[in-house]
């Protein structure tokens, strides 16, 4: 049998060793979950720990930014599905709501909350790759029916605001209040998103598939 390259091996130890801290740091908290806690539910040791993340402070950082890493590539495949203004943000509803509202991802959001009073840095870095790079991908989605003409109450900028403030208010509030009595449900969602597209001026505007310009990656299009 073929043996895996050493890059290989690694990047599977890796792998093992995201999933296995993830899991211990929603089921038990950062702070009383051990690297050794970590280790001995991914195999391996602790010298490849120290390797690849340089302490538990950098596994955090990788287990956090991959998990509840940027919806900004969502937004994009939900646009790209095509429809009416409404039909599409109807579309990245459900996606934010199943992405934000997933019980590891507001766990983690709870670290986060804990961890950003102590360490500026690291709470910047985690608004930089997230909410920063979410509200910039639905910005530009505004910007592209604006620019075909579509009538809109509001500037992309305000609109991206304030559709993102719906999943980053229940996230935080589920983070803060465990979950206590709140209504996640996709008919409460459905609403509130009704709500926001006639706000908006948005609502059974047809998308015109004539000519538009192609939506582009606000990371592209810097």
């Amino acid at each position: 049998m073929t043996e895996l390259p050493d890059f290989c091996r690694l990047d599977r130890r890796k792998r093992a060793i995201i999933d296995a801290a993830r899991s211990l740091f929603a089921e038990q908290g950062y702070e009383r979950t051990t690297l050794k806690d970590i280790v001995d539910r991914a195999g391996g040791s602790l010298a490849t720990v120290y390797k690849v993340f340089g302490n538990k402070d950098g596994l955090l950082e990788e287990v956090v930014f991959e998990k509840a890493a940027s919806a900004d590539v969502m937004i994009q495949q939900a646009f790209a599905q095509g429809g009416s203004p409404s039909e599409v943000l109807h579309r990245v509803g459900d996606g934010l709501r199943t992405h934000f509202l997933d019980p590891e991802v507001v766990a983690l959001v709870r670290i986060v909350i804990s961890r950003s009073v102590e360490d500026v840095d690291f709470a910047r870095s985690f608004y930089e790759r997230t909410a920063q790079r979410d509200h910039a991908s639905l910005k530009t989605l505004f910007e592209h029916w604006q620019a075909s003409g579509i009538p809109m109450i509001g500037t992309p900028d305000m609109l991206s605001d304030m559709f993102l403030d719906m999943f980053f208010s229940d996230v935080h509030t589920d983070a803060i209040s465990h979950g206590a009595g709140l209504d996640h449900s996709r008919e409460r969602l459905r609403d509130r998103i009704d709500f926001f597209i006639r706000g908006a001026g948005l609502s059974d505007q047809p998308l015109d598939k004539g000519g538009t310009p192609e939506m582009k990656s606000p990371a592209n299009s810097r």
